[in-house]
């Protein structure tokens, strides 16, 4: 169970950092409340979480499902570039994570 609610605050990570792009400096309420909430959820997930897991395993995991969930997300939502460097980033990241679980 602790890795479901792993995952679950990897998603709240993923919605926090594009919604806190859509409120634009906290200057459009909805997207700054989402922002605001999706905060809290990813933050009590985690938690949740880490009752179980180390957080030498659950913190990186969690950032790194945060983080390329934003270079994706990043990528279709927001038209930002896919670059070469980019992708053999996501593959460092998701070989580091593969390298702590080990």
């Amino acid at each position: 169970m602790a890795w479901v609610m792993l995952m679950v605050a990897a998603v709240f990570e993923v919605v926090f950092a594009v919604s806190m792009k859509y409120a634009e400096g906290f200057t459009r309420p909805l997207p700054t409340v989402v922002t605001v909430l999706a905060v809290i959820g990813g933050i009590f997930f985690l938690t949740l979480a880490m009752r179980q897991l180390p957080v030498s395993i659950a913190y990186p995991v969690w950032t790194a499902i945060g983080t390329l969930g934003t270079v994706f997300f990043g990528f279709l939502l927001l038209g930002e570039a896919l670059t070469v460097t980019k992708l053999v980033s996501v593959v460092l990241i998701i070989a580091g994570v593969a390298g702590l679980r080990a």
